[in-house]
């Protein structure tokens, strides 16, 4: 059986009164893109820290690539922050291969991975520019190169994807993904619900320090089942206001996600009493809304099975 990137086993962490992680157990699978998520002040970066041996756990064990309590891994780990840093008087070139060298890569070694990065992500040209030169965009890949550069084989990325435009997300995207196509094991923290849903293939949220997600996607889904409507109306959200056994709307502008309570032909017949429909499909949560169910501002525990109910700000209930 292939060993675990990371595995954590029922972790604690506190700071004073306030329990930051509370007795996490997780699994990383070797080779896999595995996802973070939760709110700000969750214990997502606490629990990065602790894989880095930033911070140690009060209890609990964290052993990461084979090795338990020690930074005796950490030259096999690359980390993007998401508080980036660069030295902007550097050129891009020698940033790089200084960066490599930290790793323990021979100076030249590190160059010729550098410039292979530099043109796999279209930054050839600026290879002699100094990084205070450089756009946002284009610093956030020079960020990106600086963390891979030494061929980890775990990267851990925190917000890779923030601030950029369509075109350079794409960009890294693909590269994250060709990293773990060649067998890196990728950790990627986002408050991106459709990044995490569209690159994770394992994930975890952590909310108030406790694990109330883990798994496949396909393991999250099926948790929570076809339970969504999408509609599209003439008269849109309007058209829902008042419906009985509506329990939840997400208005997303030309349509509208529904969690309904009965059957789901009484919602049809009474939208179509309102308005004309264009769209009328039940469909499996989006990973958003499973997030907002459990995290959201108005969320609520239900009485009864302990299932997470929750109605998102802006929602509208009957």
């Amino acid at each position: 059986m292939t060993r675990p990137a990371i595995q954590l086993t029922r972790v604690t962490k506190t700071f004073g009164s306030h329990t930051a992680v509370r007795d996490l157990s997780l699994e990383v699978p070797e080779g896999s893109l595995y996802g973070f998520i939760g709110p700000n002040g969750s214990g997502k970066t606490t629990t990065i820290r602790m894989i880095l041996h930033i911070l140690s756990p009060d209890s609990g064990e964290v052993s990461v690539l084979g090795e338990v309590g020690t930074r005796a891994s950490n030259d096999r780990i690359g980390y993007l922050p998401e508080e980036r840093g660069l030295y902007k008087k550097m050129k891009v070139g020698r940033l790089l291969g200084y960066y490599g060298s930290l790793k323990g890569m021979p100076l030249r070694e590190a160059r010729k991975e550098a410039d292979r990065w530099l043109e796999r992500l279209g930054l050839t040209e600026w290879k002699d520019a100094r990084v205070e030169a450089l756009s946002k965009g284009m610093s956030q890949k020079i960020q990106f190169i600086s963390t891979v550069i030494s061929k980890p084989r775990l990267i851990i990325l925190d917000e890779p994807f923030s601030g950029l435009d369509p075109v350079n997300l794409e960009v890294l995207r693909s590269a994250i993904l060709e990293l773990v196509t060649d067998g890196t094991t990728v950790v990627l923290s986002t408050h991106d619900m459709a990044v995490a849903e569209q690159l994770c293939d394992h994930l975890i949220m952590i909310f108030k320090g406790d694990k109330v997600l883990d798994g496949t996607m396909n393991d999250i889904y099926g948790k929570y089942g076809q339970d969504t409507i999408r509609v599209r109306t003439e008269a849109g959200v309007r058209a829902l206001q008042g419906i009985a056994g509506i329990e939840h709307v997400a208005d997303m502008g030309t349509f509208q996600e529904v969690r309904f309570r009965g059957d789901s032909q009484d919602l049809l017949q009474a939208l179509a009493a309102r308005t004309r429909l264009t769209q009328f499909e039940e469909t499996r949560p989006t990973l958003h809304d499973i997030f907002i169910r459990i995290a959201g501002p108005e969320a609520a525990r239900s009485t009864g099975d302990g299932a997470e109910v929750a109605l998102a700000a802006g929602g509208m209930t009957s």
